[in-house]
C-alpha cells in the first residue's frame, strides 16, 4: 500500500511541477516584475512539494528577511523546499543539480546560483553572483558542508565558500535543519536524508512512500560577522551545531 502511495505521489509531483513550471514560463513573457514572479513560482513549487509529501513544517526562531545570506546544514534535496518555505531566498547549489530529472531545469530557472565545487577558481565567480543577488534585495541560502549527509553529524564547513562574506564584512545568518518520521517506521536517515548512491527518482519515490514526516528549521538568534573566513566558518558551524539533533 505504501509503495502504491509513493507511486501516486510521485506522479502527482511530476505532473504538478510540469504544470506549474509551464504556467510560470508562459506568464513570465508578460509579467513586468520577473523577479517577483519567479519568487512566487518558487514558493508555490515548494508548497506543492510539501502538500504532496504531507510534510509538516516547524519553524523555531525568526527567519531573516531579504536581503540576507543564510547558511545551513545539508542532508537532502528536501532542504530546498523546506528552507524556501521558511525563508524567502534562492540557493547556491552544486552544478550537478542542473542535470536532475525535472527539478534541475526548474531550480536553474528560479534564479539559483550554481557552483562547480571541484573547481576552486569557480568560487570567486559564485561569490560575486551572491553579492549581485543581495544587491538586488534577494535572500541567498548556502550549504557550506559541500555535500549532503546522513544526518548523524555536521561536517566541517568549507571556508572558501565564505571568503566573499568575510572580505565584505557581510553578516551571515544560520539555521539548523532536521527531520522527524513517524515512530515505528523508517528513520529520517533512511528515507529523508540523501547520502548514499540511491538514484534521485528512486529516493524521491521512497520519500513519498512515507505517510508523513516533519521538517524542523531552527534559526540562529543573530547573524555572525568575521573578517577571517576560517573563523567565520567555525562560528557558523558551532551555531548550527548548538541547535542540531542527530537524525538516526
Amino acid at each position: 500500500m505504501r509503495l502504491f502511495l509513493g507511486s501516486l505521489r510521485l506522479a502527482a509531483f511530476v505532473f504538478g511541477s510540469i504544470a506549474l513550471y509551464g504556467l510560470w514560463w508562459v506568464s513570465s513573457w508578460f509579467v513586468p516584475n520577473k523577479t517577483l514572479w519567479r519568487q512566487v513560482a518558487f514558493h508555490w513549487w515548494s508548497r506543492l512539494f510539501a502538500r504532496i509529501a504531507q510534510m509538516e513544517l516547524e519553524v523555531i526562531g525568526p527567519p531573516p528577511k531579504p536581503p540576507f545570506l543564510l547558511v545551513s546544514n545539508h542532508v537532502s534535496y528536501v532542504d530546498i523546499p523546506v528552507l524556501r518555505l521558511a525563508a524567502n531566498g534562492i540557493f547556491v547549489a552544486k552544478s550537478e543539480v542542473k542535470d536532475w530529472f525535472l527539478a534541475g531545469p526548474m531550480i536553474r530557472n528560479m534564479g539559483n546560483i550554481f557552483i562547480d565545487r571541484k573547481n576552486r577558481r569557480d568560487i570567486p565567480r559564485a561569490g560575486a553572483e551572491v553579492i549581485r543577488k543581495l544587491n538586488e534585495r534577494e535572500g541567498v541560502i548556502l550549504f557550506p558542508e559541500g555535500t549532503s549527509t546522513k544526518g548523524e553529524m555536521i561536517l566541517p564547513f568549507n571556508s572558501s565558500f565564505l571568503e566573499f562574506a568575510a572580505k565584505t564584512d557581510l553578516p551571515v545568518s544560520y539555521a539548523a535543519v532536521r527531520y522527524a518520521t513517524p515512530e515505528g517506521g523508517p528513520t529520517p536517515s533512511e528515507r529523508v536524508c540523501w547520502w548514499d548512491d540511491t538514484g534521485f527518482l528512486k529516493h524521491l519515490w521512497l520519500l513519498f512512500s512515507l505517510p508523513t514526516f516533519t521538517a524542523i528549521v531552527t534559526f540562529g538568534d543573530q547573524p555572525i560577522v568575521d573578517t577571517d573566513r576560517k573563523r567565520l566558518a567555525v562560528k557558523l558551524r558551532e551555531g548550527i551545531e548548538s541547535n542540531f539533533i542527530p537524525m538516526l
